[in-house]
């Protein structure tokens, strides 16, 4: 009996000891938008009462919810969802522990109402906003930052991920940055067939890792690998703190026609190459205003980029691995007629890192999102840009000169 007793003691002992199993976010699994006269409501399912913030922005309108971190169980053709003063929302992980929505609004709108309901029957807790619409002035008298968000959204913290720094010795293994674009709140392009840019390249950004450490050559650092929004200038510091010799950022485009398809690269020039490639860094270029972060310091950040991109060096090694990247694209698919180009993309403007956007294809072409969907394409796709990655530092050995940017 004495025995017994022991391991029992020993059983509770050992519970109390065990981690707590951490409880499951609340889920938001419904959004309904619809138009009663003059207002439009837009209302979420919650399966639990959640804290929340709401505030309004100008320069696109729109209205930024955060909450704690949830579970989203949307239907992806939800976000296509408008009404009234409602033209479509976004959602996603802001930030560990943060999760935040925007709503796109098709004119200025005030917040009517915003309470929180509680369970009915068979319905759960339901966050209700009622908007109406007001004129510009009136707007930006009530749109802004809060003072808290204000103060988060500038801290190094949020913006600027941990990176381990990267060991410089001569005989250490190059060290390449692979930056799945968009992410997060932020879904980037979306496919014919509901494809998000966000998930499609996050993919082919492991499946290029994986290619690249089985070499042993080199270091991979992800800029992200999960599904987590990550700012352009946490981007561009992740690749500086990596000590990275090259920073590859994996995107997948959508044009106005949809016969347009495949592969192309892109490298930093002030002086865009062709309209196609000015209209498309400015759509990336504001990822960050998509996303809902506050730029109200970024100025100097950004006046002190293109100052210290009087290192043409680091361009024209970009423009080098373009050269030898673009015949191993042609390998694996299809690519553009112009399948190099230039824009001022801010996600490569870090001055010290040579730094390429690769497009890897056109989501609005229902073929190209259908290839990329496969796994033979993931593959085929990641071992062309790992050759060309060995191909780049085989031939440059350390020397970067390479043919300047037109």
């Amino acid at each position: 009996m004495r025995w017994n007793w022991h391991r029992l003691i020993l059983a509770f002992a050992l519970a109390l000891a065990a981690p707590a199993v951490a409880a499951p976010p609340p889920v938001v699994s419904d959004v309904r938008v619809a138009q009663n006269g003059k207002h439009t409501r837009f209302v979420l399912n919650l399966s639990e009462k959640v804290d929340f913030e709401i505030f309004t922005l100008a320069d696109p309108y729109r209205i930024v919810i955060d909450f704690p971190e949830v579970a989203w169980r949307l239907d992806p053709a939800a976000t296509q969802a408008s009404a009234g003063l409602v033209k479509g929302f976004r959602f996603g992980l802001f930030k560990p522990g943060r999760s935040r929505m925007v709503i796109d609004l098709a004119s200025p709108a005030s917040i009517k109402n915003k309470f929180l309901l509680p369970p009915e029957g068979e319905r759960r807790y339901r966050l209700v906003l009622d908007l109406g619409q007001v004129a510009r002035k009136e707007y930006l008298t009530t749109s802004g930052w809060p003072t808290d968000t204000h103060a988060e959204s500038s801290s190094p913290a949020e913006t600027e991920p941990e990176v381990e720094m990267a060991a410089r010795a001569p005989a250490a293994k190059r060290v390449v940055v692979i930056d799945a674009g968009h992410g997060g709140v932020d879904p980037g392009a979306t496919g014919v067939d509901g494809t998000h840019e966000k998930d499609l390249v996050l993919s082919l950004a492991k499946a290029l890792r994986d290619a690249l450490e089985r070499s042993g050559k080199y270091v991979v650092v992800m800029s992200r690998d999960s599904d987590i929004f990550l700012s352009l200038k946490a981007r561009v510091a992740v690749g500086r703190k990596a000590r990275a010799d090259l920073f590859i950022s994996l995107h997948a485009d959508s044009a106005p026609g949809s016969m347009v398809r495949g592969a192309s690269v892109y490298t930093l020039s002030e002086r865009a190459s062709d309209k196609e490639a000015e209209a498309l860094a400015k759509s990336e270029n504001q990822s960050d205003i998509i996303a809902g972060v506050d730029l109200t310091n970024e100025a100097d950040v950004v006046t002190s980029i293109l100052i210290d991109l009087a290192q043409r060096e680091t361009k024209n090694s970009a423009v080098k691995f373009a050269q030898v990247l673009v015949p191993e694209l042609q390998r694996a698919g299809e690519v553009t007629q112009k399948s190099h180009r230039f824009a001022g993309f801010v996600v490569l403007k870090a001055p010290d890192v040579p730094s390429v956007l690769v497009e890897v294809g056109y989501l609005s072409n229902r073929q190209d999102e259908s290839v990329m969907n496969t796994n033979r394409w993931r593959k085929r796709m990641a071992d062309s840009i790992a050759r060309a990655v060995d191909r780049y530092f085989r031939t440059s050995r350390g020397d970067h000169k390479a043919e300047a940017e037109p």
